[in-house]
């Protein structure tokens, strides 16, 4: 009974494998939002003020930061806990595809989530003559709750592995 139970939790896994797999379709949805957002700046590029092309142009490298995180737990998500990529002879591999473990990918995902708040923080303050200021307040306050948790994350994790 001990075996079939811990065969059927261990083959449990798997129902991870979709999940995974839907990652991947909210990546081509990302995609598409990019480069619907790019067919919407061309035309108009010249006629843009600078500012207001820097807060696009910040907006694209926040979605970049996402697609990147989203393939990052996609693959080492899948990989730690699903199943090893077989990836075949002489095709490309990702430098970091089965060297990181749960630890590592939690804390690439809290440095991920750093960077996109930054990102994000620095566009409302390019704006910041049309945002109130209780809410750039909340946004740094916001801001530096993720910063702080990175670093307690990581802090952490070098106290375990020593």
């Amino acid at each position: 009974m001990e075996r079939i139970i811990e065969n059927t939790m261990y083959a449990s896994r798997w129902l991870l494998a979709p999940i995974y797999f839907g990652l991947s379709l909210g990546l081509l949805a990302l995609c598409l939002k990019f480069f619907q957002e790019v067919y919407h700046i061309l035309p108009g590029v010249f006629a843009m003020a600078e500012a207001d092309l820097i807060l696009v142009l910040l907006s694209l490298i926040d979605m970049a930061l996402v697609g990147g995180l989203l393939v990052m737990v996609m693959l080492s998500g899948y990989e730690n806990f699903v199943s090893a990529l077989d990836i075949e002879e002489g095709k490309e591999k990702l430098d970091w595809l089965g060297k990181m473990d749960s630890s590592s990918l939690k804390m690439k995902v809290a440095a991920s989530i750093v960077a996109i708040s930054s990102i994000h923080l620095l566009k409302v303050f390019m704006d910041a003559k049309n945002t109130p200021t209780e809410y750039l307040m909340w946004y740094v306050i916001i801001h530096m709750t993720f910063v702080v948790s990175a670093f307690a994350m990581g802090y952490l994790d070098k106290l375990t592995k020593h």
